[in-house]
């Protein structure tokens, strides 16, 4: 990425103008640029590039205008990197929208493409800004929305638990931190037992990979993230249609090591605890059933009413052990539910927390920098929804409605009623692909949270 965007005075300039601005910098051009402009009907949207009409340098290209409606939203130039001849361009913009454009230009040059044998490297354009400090951020955010991608597009068979354990301890040696993981049936001597119930018929261990950074004087900040690395629904089989991209089914382990980077690569003042049950729910002669009673480690009993819910089961062991450090804010990413993704769609993650204050703060960061996010509510009469016979709760509720909610409810057990927690249940994937953002893994709402941390401990 520091090929891409570079601190220089050089290039081929590029005025970056909102729509609105656009007649009042088209009048103070010269004729001929204005001429050129109205010739090739260019409308005051997208990108224009502007000729030399200097003697000897004749059609060589000697400006680019790119014209968007919010120069400010981070998505906005999400394409022109990918729109421009190759060379060297030079910024220009107005100081509040730099921001934004450095991180689009960055984050629209993404490709995923390690399995295909025939793919060339495209020459890409790179951008050239004023300040290390620009260059510094962007990368920042662009190489922790990359990292997301990475992890959930990566084929099941080459990200399993070990693979995400291997790239937690990559990370934990990048930046300083430490990993250790319990593994197979060590889940089950340290009491672990929900964890190693999901996991255990395939023949990829199931672990709970436990990430550590900075300082122990510092405040406490856990991260939880499921990595159920493939969902094949266990013995309540998925229907293929619902299987077919069930690699992204660790996700959520996904969103909380691209957290954990942002946060590492700022040396942002808190404890870090990153907390990754990492499973693969496959179908065995040993894998749980339905209508099975597991002891989770809290000692909460919980009936298995469907083997495909099995998300909150990994996830509430590892909440158990996150809030045994009470801690001053727990945070679980989790592809959890097809029912937030009705009630929001694909684009927009919904998440609950305890705590209005954090809630708010989180919303109001993810506002100011495109990265919306929107909160639900836990509704506490739905714990009914959950109840078991012969259990102190089923692990899902009793029909199809509110499923979201009831999930939220069924984790927040595990979580002491005075710890601030948030939830968020998230897509982890582009169905379609916009300026920026490919069709394939994506990262949702690690940047409003990060950038809610940020303001909150730096």
């Amino acid at each position: 990425m520091n090929s891409l965007l570079t601190v220089s005075n050089t290039g081929t300039p590029i005025t970056i103008l909102e729509k609105s601005a656009y007649s009042q910098w088209l009048t103070a051009q010269n004729p001929l640029d204005q001429n050129w402009l109205q010739q090739t009907n260019y409308n005051g949207e997208g990108l224009a590039l502007l000729p030399s009409f200097t003697a000897g340098k004749e059609g060589s290209l000697r400006q680019a205008v790119f014209v968007v409606e919010d120069a400010n939203h981070y998505f906005a130039c999400g394409d022109l990197i990918n729109k421009l001849p190759a060379g060297e361009y030079l910024l220009e913009a107005a100081p509040e929208h730099q921001q934004a454009i450095c991180f689009a230009w960055l984050v629209g040059a993404y490709q995923y493409a390690p399995y295909k044998t025939n793919h060339t490297e495209k020459t890409m354009p790179s951008l050239a800004v004023h300040t290390q400090e620009l260059v510094d951020n962007a990368i920042k955010y662009a190489e922790a929305t990359a990292l997301v991608r990475d992890l959930v597009n990566t084929p099941a068979a080459d990200m399993m638990p070990i693979d995400l354990g291997n790239t937690s301890q990559n990370l934990a040696e990048t930046f300083g931190g430490n990993v250790s993981q319990i593994i197979g049936d060590d889940l089950l001597t340290q009491n672990y037992p929900t964890i190693h119930a999901v996991g255990r018929a395939s023949i990829n261990q199931p672990r709970l990979i436990d990430l550590t950074w900075g300082d122990k004087n510092h405040p406490q900040v856990t991260l939880v993230g499921k990595g159920v690395c493939f969902d094949s629904g266990g013995l309540d089989l998925k229907p293929a249609a619902g299987m077919r991209n069930m690699k992204k089914d660790m996700g959520g382990s996904a969103h909380v090591l691209g957290l954990a980077r942002l946060i590492m690569s700022h040396n942002l003042p808190i404890n870090l605890r990153v907390l990754i049950p990492a499973v693969e729910n496959a179908v065995s002669n040993n894998a749980m059933r339905p209508g099975d009673v597991l002891t989770t480690r809290s000692g909460l009993t919980v009936e298995i009413d469907n083997t495909d819910a099995e998300g909150r089961l990994v996830l509430c062991d590892a909440l158990t052990e996150a809030d045994n450090d009470k801690p001053e804010l727990i945070i679980d990413f989790a592809t959890l539910t097809g029912a937030m993704r009705v009630a929001l769609g694909t684009e927009l993650p919904g998440f609950f927390s305890t705590s209005d204050e954090v809630a708010a703060g989180i919303t109001e960061a993810g506002s100011k920098i495109s990265d919306p996010v929107w909160r639900m509510p836990l509704y506490s009469p739905y714990n009914d929804l959950f109840k078991s016979t012969i259990a102190d709760m089923a692990n899902c509720g009793t029909g199809p409605f509110g499923g979201a909610i009831t999930a939220a409810l069924y984790l927040q057990r595990f979580v002491n009623k005075d710890t601030d927690w948030v939830h968020f249940d998230v897509m982890a994937f582009n169905i379609r692909a916009l300026s920026g953002r490919p069709l394939g893994g994506e990262a949702f709402g690690i940047r409003a949270v990060f950038d809610y941390l940020q303001a909150r401990y730096q």
